[in-house]
């Protein structure tokens, strides 16, 4: 089930949709229901606002990584010193180099999880910043073609078909271009 601005759409809300808008009495709804379909996938891949979402998206990415890289690195170097002196340390000196190495450890483990959780924050913050602009572009698009109803189409979603006609994807990315620089 799709889940959009708190409201759960699913595949039988859009049949629902699709018997409520064609079972009309006349003169409340035409007798040829007008509706539209997205892939807002190809709409962020095909965009210039999407692919400079991405691009900063992958530069964020990016700096978190090496930055859980040179902890790593760090933590290497403290193992690979320790494995060398091991030798000529005193069992109280090894302790707490054990010590020290474990405190790192977790250091960079509760790091890497924060840097994680940053990604995830950021890419969530892309994805509704995405959704927000596109919205408004479908809604533009579908206001000028006279539509009452657009669906979103795309792998896992409950339209798995739909004649190419009813395809609006490549006048929002139109419309999407148009105001974005």
């Amino acid at each position: 089930m799709k889940q959009h601005r708190g409201i759960r759409f699913g595949p039988c809300l859009a049949l629902a949709l699709l018997g409520l808008v064609g079972c009309g009495t006349a003169g409340t709804v035409p007798s040829a229901t007008k509706i539209g379909v997205v892939e807002f996938q190809k709409v962020f891949s095909d965009t210039t606002f999407g692919k400079k979402t991405l691009e900063s998206l992958n530069a964020f990415i990016k700096n978190r990584e090496a930055l859980v890289d040179l902890e790593e690195k760090e933590l290497k170097r403290l193992q690979e010193d320790f494995t060398k002196q091991a030798s000529v340390l005193s069992e109280a000196a090894k302790r707490e180099r054990e010590e020290q190495f474990r405190r790192r450890a977790t250091e960079f483990q509760q790091k890497a999880g924060e840097l994680n959780r940053e990604v995830q924050e950021k890419q969530k913050e892309v994805q509704e910043n995405f959704r927000d602009k596109s919205d408004q572009a479908v809604a533009k698009v579908a206001q000028q073609m006279g539509l009452l109803v657009v669906l979103e189409k795309g792998r896992g979603l409950p339209v798995p078909y739909s004649d190419a006609s009813l395809d609006i994807t490549a006048k929002v990315i139109e419309e999407m271009n148009k105001t974005t620089p």
